[in-house]
């Protein structure tokens, strides 16, 4: 009887989960123009909630993922299942702090390496900030591609994008190169309203 119950309550639980995830409204992404995007290097503020997972060559990790951006920063939140592990990253120019909540923030003025250090993959943060908005980086040569474009040795691709206010952003992104692969789901965007959670 008791089992019955466990097995009704897992089974509903998974149906609610399969039913959220389908909320978003998304559209498969149309051939990849860099002139229709140009107005996202003007946000100032942005804001996401997402899922990220990383495979490397030896090793693989999954996360949610809150990201603030600003004019003068970045601030990122990983998590693991139900909020555990949660570590903060926080790039301010060329600054990086990294805090896993045991209250000994760690900082560096090499974001990237000391990112690939303390994560144990490497991450390129600075470019990732444009990528994830759906742009290049501006002060790097890029390829475009049919649904991306590529940049420093990255693919970037964008799979699906999704309605937000006035703007098509983002929802499904994979960056990867021979050594990483990282894919991207958005769940919610906040677009020049950003609040640190």
């Amino acid at each position: 009887m008791l089992k019955n119950k466990m097995i009704q309550l897992v089974v509903g639980l998974l149906v609610l989960l399969v039913s959220g995830c389908s909320s978003v409204p998304t559209v498969p992404e149309p051939r990849y123009e860099t002139q229709a995007r140009q107005s996202l290097y003007k946000l100032q503020r942005w804001s996401f909630d997402g899922r990220l997972a990383i495979t490397g060559k030896n090793d693989a990790w999954s996360a949610s993922v809150n990201w603030v951006h600003t004019v003068d920063d970045e601030k990122i939140k990983l998590a693991g299942p139900l909020g555990q592990g949660a570590t903060f990253i926080q790039l301010s120019g060329n600054l990086v702090t990294i805090d896993r909540g045991d209250n000994k923030p760690l900082t560096s003025t090499q974001p990237e390496l000391f990112i690939n250090q303390q994560l144990g993959l490497f991450v390129p943060v600075q470019s990732l900030r444009y990528w994830v908005v759906g742009v290049p980086e501006p002060s790097s040569r890029y390829n475009l591609t049919p649904t991306g474009f590529t940049q420093a040795g990255w693919l970037i691709d964008y799979k699906q994008t999704q309605p937000v206010d006035s703007r098509l952003m983002p929802y499904k992104i994979s960056v990867s190169n021979e050594q990483l692969k990282l894919k991207l789901i958005i769940d919610q965007w906040v677009l020049n309203d950003a609040t640190v959670q």
